[in-house]
């Protein structure tokens, strides 16, 4: 079983930047796609970012890209979030999720492995 555990999350000014770190357990790390997804309440799971575990090839939603970064340390077993030029409608709870296999999706029924969230609040 996978354990996920997401931290870095805040609260940041519009504009600012937060690093959103995801520390993984349970599974050998280079086995597992990475994904990134917010969820606001009374609203679906939106995805974010993902990158692939088999050449770390990434992608991003239409609305973060150009802002948002992810990268992964399989030597540390952690993903991470930069977040860059956040806006006050990023206010989510922020999911790190995992998958078996290397294909990145956006929907969030095709990643097993959930943590419990992380806080971004981006005041306006």
């Amino acid at each position: 079983q996978v354990q996920l555990v997401e931290s870095g999350g805040g609260l940041v000014q519009a504009g600012g930047s937060l690093r959103l770190s995801c520390a993984a357990s349970g599974r050998t790390f280079e086995s597992l796609t990475m994904g990134w997804f917010r969820q606001a309440p009374g609203k679906e799971r939106e995805f974010v970012a993902a990158i692939s575990r088999r050449d770390n090839s990434t992608d991003y939603a239409d609305t973060v890209k150009g802002r948002f970064t992810i990268s992964r340390d399989n030597a540390k077993n952690t993903v991470s979030l930069q977040l860059n030029s956040l806006k006050h409608e990023e206010t989510d709870v922020y999911y790190c999720a995992a998958r078996d296999y290397y294909n990145i999706y956006h929907e969030s029924n095709l990643y097993r492995y959930w943590g419990q969230g992380t806080q971004v609040t981006v005041s306006s």
